[in-house]
This record gives structure tokens, sequence and C-alpha cells, in this order.
């Protein structure tokens, strides 16, 4: 009964309530949905139907981007207080990048596939957009985060996770999918500027993850394996080094017909000598957390929202390797391409059916369960392992 001592901005809000709890980790599921459809359009070879799958998965991930960005809105609006208790957490603030990666790989499906039913100039637009908004969006949490971490999140070098690479990856992100949108510019200077751009964007992107990817590193052999729901994101390292090798073979595919001269032949060269020995590195590091991953599951791991670090890691690889196969021309990149999208494909199936049934039963929207007192440092990576 309402009461005149209960107005009706005090009443509870069934909606706002529901996405308190509502982190931006969970733009990874928009991020490993769209990386689906664009690997498949990508794969080396003609697979018969496979088209119009991976368009129909392309619209379902902007669907879900337009649903998380509507609740995430909500959030921000009804829930602050919590909203800025994620921001000053350490174990959720990276994920922040996540949201920039989800507009750009949305944005990304839109010209690859998306034109299909939307049309080309719409998809022209629609990718403008989201890459701008994506690009401003990953060039401040690869500046704002780590700005957190040092002066106000007091993070130790044992809890490092590989979820810290998250915000510094995201303008790689921009860096692979910006030069599908140069031959749309004018010739000239808007296409050369673009292009040179994203070259920048590659090389501050790989230079912050090679500052980091070391701690991590560091982390997982003289602190020892990850808590188990962290486990999984042993695979976001994957990320930086599939998505800087499809950067690299689009800086080659785009080159020739921008940049004049033999600068414009130098992409190609520079594709090969960088992808090849950094996917094999991929290939090493997917064999290590495939076995730490192996042993969580062995020792109780459940299912939990870091799975979906299963997904758009694997996605940059199938890309990068589909990239290595049309610069080399070697059928080994081609079936390397299958085998990972096979992966990636059945992932996402896992994934995203656990993600609908914890939806459905409410659990992965609940609050954090209390627990007994622990110390400062395993208290950090527990939140870590149960971020929702």
């Amino acid at each position: 009964m309402v009461t005149a001592a209960q107005p009706l901005s005090a009443l509870p809000r069934p909606r706002a309530a529901a996405v308190r709890h509502l982190g931006p980790n969970w733009y990874a599921a928009v991020m490993g949905t769209a990386i689906v459809a664009t690997a498949g359009a990508t794969l080396p070879f003609p697979v018969p139907g496979l088209r119009p799958l991976v368009t129909t998965v392309w619209a379902l991930s902007l669907a879900l981007l337009v649903a998380l960005l509507t609740a995430r809105a909500l959030h921000w609006r009804h829930h602050r207080d919590q909203a800025r208790a994620h921001l000053l957490d350490p174990a959720v603030a990276p994920f922040y990048g996540c949201l920039a990666m989800a507009l750009l790989a949305v944005g990304g499906g839109a010209l690859t596939v998306g034109r299909d039913w939307i049309g080309i100039r719409a998809a022209v637009a629609l990718d403008a957009v989201l890459f701008t908004t994506g690009t401003v969006l990953a060039l401040a949490a690869a500046v704002v985060v780590p700005y957190l971490m040092a002066v106000r999140h007091r993070v130790a070098p044992g809890e490092a996770t590989p979820v810290w690479l998250l915000p510094l990856v995201a303008p790689m992100v921009s860096a692979a999918l910006g030069p599908q949108l140069v031959p749309y510019l004018p010739a000239g200077q808007a296409r050369q500027t673009l292009l040179y751009a994203c070259v920048a964007l590659f090389g501050l992107s790989l230079l912050a993850t090679l500052l980091m990817l070391p701690v991590v590193f560091a982390r997982l052999v003289t602190g020892g394996p990850l808590p188990l729901l962290l486990t999984p994101s042993l695979f976001l390292v994957l990320g930086p080094l599939g998505q800087s090798t499809t950067a690299v073979g689009k800086f080659a595919e785009i080159a020739p017909g921008v940049v004049p001269g033999p600068d414009g032949r130098a992409f190609a060269v520079f594709a090969l000598l960088y992808g090849v020995p950094v996917m094999g590195f991929a290939l090493l590091w997917a064999v290590l957390a495939t076995a730490h991953v192996v042993r969580a599951r062995r020792r109780g791991m459940g299912f939990a929202m870091t799975w979906w670090a299963f997904t758009f890691p694997v996605g940059t690889c199938v890309t990068g390797s589909a990239a290595l196969a049309r610069h080399t021309g070697l059928p080994a990149y081609d079936v390397l391409a299958g085998v990972l999208y096979a992966v990636l494909v059945g992932a996402w199936l896992v994934v995203a059916a656990q993600t609908v049934r914890g939806l459905v039963s409410g659990e992965l929207l609940a609050g954090p369960r209390p627990g007994p007192a622990v110390p400062r440092r395993a208290r950090v990576r527990t939140t870590s392992g149960a971020v929702r």
C-alpha cells in the first residue's frame, strides 16, 4: 500500500534492481558473439551456407549490444554507488575496456557481414559511428584504468591477472578494424591518415601489452595457478596476439592502394615477419592455458562470466590465421584457421547456453555472497574470480 510517507519515487523498481550487479564484464558476451560472425566471414576457404548463419549471429550481437547499453544506462542511473565501486575495484575496472571492444566488434561485423541485410551505406555509417565511439573509449580506458591502478587501486604484483590486459588491448581492436573503413574515405590524405592512425593504435597497444604481459606471466610462474574461476582469463592473452596479427594483415591488404611506392609493399613483408612468430607464440600460450583450464576443471571450476574468455581471444586467432593464410598461401594456415574456428563455435555454444541458464535462474545477476573474513590479498583474488 502506498502511503503519504512513501512517494512513488521511493517505490522499488524491479527492473532497476535487476541490474544493480550488472558489471562492464557483460560486454564480453557481445564481443564473443560478434567475433563468431566476423571470424566465420574471414575464413580462407568457402563453407556452404555459412554466410547467412554468421550474418544472423552478427544481428544477435547487435541486439545484445543495444540491450546491454540500455541495461548499463539503468545501472548508472539507479545504482551510481555500485557503478563507482566497480570503477574503483581493481578486479572490475579493467573490464571497462570491454565496452569499447564490444562497440568495435559489432561495428566491424556490420561492414563484414551485416551489409548483406542492412545494405552497404547503412553498414558503413553504423561502422563509422561505432568505430569512432569505440576508439575514443578504447583510448580512454587505456589511460584511465592504468592511472586508477597506480593511484587508487593499490594492487600488488602477486595480484596480477590477464584481466589487466583488457583496457590495453582495446586500441588494438581499433587498429585491426579501422582499415576496412579506409576505402570508403576520399582518396589521398584522408585514407593515409586513417591507415597511419591505425598503425599508431597498433603500436601503442602492442608496447603497453609488452609492458604488462611479463607482470602477468611472472605472477603465474611465481605465485602459482590462478583461482579456479579466474583460470579461463588466461585465454585473454591470446587477444593481443591474434588481434595484432590480424591488424598487420589488414595493413598489408590496404596499404598498396593508399601508400605510394615501396612503403606500401613493405607492409606485406612486415605482416609475415611479425605475424608468423607471434601466431606461433599464441599457439604455445593456448596449449598452456588449456592445461591450466583442464586442471581447474578437475578441481571443480564452475561456470562464471570469465568463460567468455574462451570466445573473443580465440576468434582473433582465427582472423590472424586467416590473414596469414592469405599472405603466405600455405594450406597449413587454412587448416589452423578452420580448427580454431570450430573450437570458437563450440566454446560459444557452451558459454552462451550457460549464460542464458544463469540469467533465467537469476544466479548471474545476484549480488556477491557474503563469506568469511580473509586476508586482503586473498579477498582481492576471490572478488576477481566471482565477478559477474
